[in-house]
């Protein structure tokens, strides 16, 4: 690409990301793939990604962090950020498996966990015996043949199959390349149960909905900052919100041509969508 044609995009890129900050109140941030990237030990933090949360931070903005990592626990999870560098406290974390905890408190339900251990304290107090539902998440180096046989049981023995997946995403980055994520075994279950699993933690409309009502912001006072064009960018627009996808993480060539999702604003990485967002802030 020639340097004057180069130029251009980066300004039509930064004119719909303008655009986006009008009447801007509120950002909710992606973690893995704008925040850093998982992998041995804590991962790596993406260059520029520390200073560009501190800077959302110091600005009026109303801030807070929405993951489908299931992993590790919300507490193991933040630490790990903070040893990043990131200035992030639990409380500003939205992810599905307290989200889940609830949906199984409300209903009386016992799940059958298809997790990692590291998540495990999530669901302390609840009841597991004799379950009535199975809960998936991403389950890593435990989504073997035996463990999804076992899933399986358990839900074709059911009257009514119920499975909750918390998440539906197809892959994630890692430090040493794509791994494939929750949905893709999500998917192996519904087929083998004829059951249509409900999802819990992106895209879902109503956990994009619990972290606006804790925000306290309207969807159209609200942007969305992911690499997932599909269940970061497009969950958030089904809610109303603008939706900017970075092109870190997962992000891929061909999201630009996707065929239902189009991100009304992209950047090169979060570093990038915060100076111009709050460049454009300061102007009079």
């Amino acid at each position: 690409m020639r340097a004057g044609a180069y130029r251009s995009g980066i300004v039509m890129a930064d004119t719909k990301l303008q655009s986006c900050a009008t009447n801007l109140k509120g950002v909710i941030l992606d973690m893995c793939g704008v925040l850093y990237d998982s992998g041995a030990g804590d991962g790596v933090a993406i260059p520029g990604s520390v200073e560009a949360v501190r800077k959302l931070k110091a600005s009026d903005l109303t801030l807070r962090f929405c993951t489908n990592e299931t992993q590790a626990s919300r507490k193991k999870f933040v630490a790990k950020l903070q040893r990043l560098g990131f200035d992030i406290s639990v409380g500003e974390v939205f992810s599905p498996a307290p989200a889940a905890v609830a949906v199984l408190r409300e209903r009386g339900l016992r799940p059958h966990l298809l997790v990692c251990d590291g998540v495990l304290p999530e669901f302390d107090g609840v009841e597991t015996s004799d379950p009535n539902c199975v809960v998936i998440g991403d389950a890593a180096e435990k989504f073997s043949y035996a463990n999804l046989n076992e899933a399986f049981r358990v839900l074709i023995g059911l009257e009514k199959p119920t499975l909750f997946s918390l998440g539906k995403g197809k892959y994630y980055k890692e430090t040493d390349g794509l791994s494939l994520d929750v949905g893709v075994y999500m998917k192996a279950l519904e087929y083998a149960c004829d059951v249509e699993a409900e999802v819990i933690g992106k895209p879902s409309a109503a956990f994009f909905r619990s972290v606006l009502n804790d925000m306290a912001l309207q969807p159209h006072e609200v942007m969305m900052i992911g690499d997932d064009l599909v269940n970061d960018i497009g969950g958030a627009q089904q809610c109303g919100m603008k939706g900017v996808q970075v092109r870190t993480g997962k992000y891929r060539p061909s999201d630009q041509s996707h065929p239902t999702v189009t991100a009304d604003g992209t950047a090169d990485d979060l570093a990038r969508a915060v100076d111009v967002i709050l460049s454009c802030r300061r102007r009079p």
